[in-house]
């Protein structure tokens, strides 16, 4: 059994990690399965979701502590691999849920602040906790500083404190903070959602997150004028707008795989 576990049904790829006696760390072998575990999503058509959640009670610890203690010099090869599957994750054409259950620390945070949407219980706890171990939250403020007020970083990067998922929510770092019962049922709505868009309009909505941001502003408005075009004219939008006036479900909807893989 790996430190992933990927299982695939009805067009959804759902991701765990599955560490769970050493409550899931960043490993350099666990980063590595899923950056391959980002490979095949990516790579299958049928593929149109990805869930990343875990298994036990801690979603993520952070960083593998172990390794650094019997590693003279783990920490570069470990960097290089936190930032590949940050971009990953980003630049993925399949939107990514995570699906928060249970206790989430250091690079775990920044695994679920990566997340196009991520739901966390709310008996789930957060912390940037590197300052406590004499380290900083580096490379994982790529991710989390895009989400988060300047003023609620700079105190919880700091502090190095715990905080709710509700604040988390609160914050912007994750999109809700739900009871251990209603979990599921809202990861299954927004799965829903997102389904009923069309994969390659969803990929190109993506590329908005990463791009605009960086753009002048008339750099920003001649690009997406040129993306908002090709859309319009592309065989997804045809198909959209047809199942829109027939009243019936588009393509992409109707044709779901069903089977597991």
């Amino acid at each position: 059994m790996g430190l992933v576990e990927s299982q695939f049904a009805n067009g959804v790829m759902t991701i765990r990690l599955n560490d769970a006696e050493r409550r899931n760390p960043l490993s350099r072998a666990l980063l590595q399965e899923l950056v391959e575990a980002i490979d095949v999503v990516d790579a299958r058509p049928d593929v149109r979701v990805a869930v990343l959640t875990n298994n036990g009670s801690v979603f993520c610890a952070g960083a593998n502590l172990a390794e650094f203690s019997s590693d003279s010099a783990p920490s570069a090869t470990r960097t290089i691999q936190l930032s590949e599957l940050f971009q990953r994750i980003r630049q993925s054409p399949k939107p990514w849920v995570g699906r928060i259950n249970g206790h989430c620390m250091g690079g775990g945070v920044g695994l679920a602040a990566a997340m196009d949407i991520s739901v966390a219980s709310e008996s789930s706890k957060f912390a940037f906790s590197e300052v406590r171990l004499g380290v900083s939250p580096a490379v994982i403020s790529v991710v989390v500083l895009a989400k988060l007020r300047l003023a609620d970083a700079q105190s919880h990067f700091l502090r190095g404190d715990r905080f709710s998922a509700g604040r988390a929510a609160q914050m912007g770092l994750i999109n809700e903070s739900v009871s251990a019962d209603d979990l599921d049922r809202t990861v299954a709505a927004i799965i829903d959602d997102l389904l009923a868009g069309a994969p390659g309009a969803l990929a190109v909505t993506k590329q908005l997150f990463t791009n605009v941001p960086h753009l002048s502003v008339d750099e920003a408005f001649a690009w997406t004028a040129q993306v908002s075009g090709e859309r319009f004219a592309s065989d997804e939008a045809r198909e959209g707008m047809s199942a829109f006036f027939e009243k019936r479900p588009a393509r992409w909807v109707a044709h779901l795989p069903t089977d597991e893989a």
